[in-house]
């Protein structure tokens, strides 16, 4: 599995990165910019992600102005729906809004922090990528 981590917070970009390592090859961007270059490249080099971590938060440009590009560039690139990146969004911020507006945008989960990585290993492996 190919994963794409945005988090522009180190500890835990650390912890997250730690963790899915064990589940396929990580590669980690610290801003929303950052992580639409990335997907972009991987789409180009015909390698694209299963999976991406979104911090909602992030300097430059945020997770959810991210998501909503990558959901732009699928649809562009004519990706099915069943190939296109599965999205985590990860945050602090769980209010209601935020929730519907990430799920609005094509998240796939929406996880709150600190991340509980035994329910984040769970829906890895509800969503199908474990």
């Amino acid at each position: 599995m190919r994963i794409l981590i945005a988090e522009d917070d180190f500890a835990s970009r650390k912890v997250i990165l730690k963790f899915l390592s064990a589940y396929g090859d990580c590669d980690v961007t610290v801003d929303g910019m950052e992580a639409i270059d990335a997907f972009m490249m991987a789409l180009e080099e015909g390698n694209p992600y299963d999976l991406i971590c979104l911090d909602v938060m992030m300097p430059i440009m945020d997770g959810y102005q991210a998501l909503k590009n990558i959901r732009d560039i699928e649809k562009e690139q004519n990706v099915p729906e069943d190939k296109a990146v599965k999205a985590i969004m990860t945050t602090a911020l769980n209010e209601e809004k935020n929730v519907k507006k990430a799920f609005e945008l094509g998240c796939t989960v929406y996880c709150g922090k600190p991340i509980d990585m035994e329910k984040l290993k769970s829906t890895l492996e509800t969503i199908g990528l474990i």
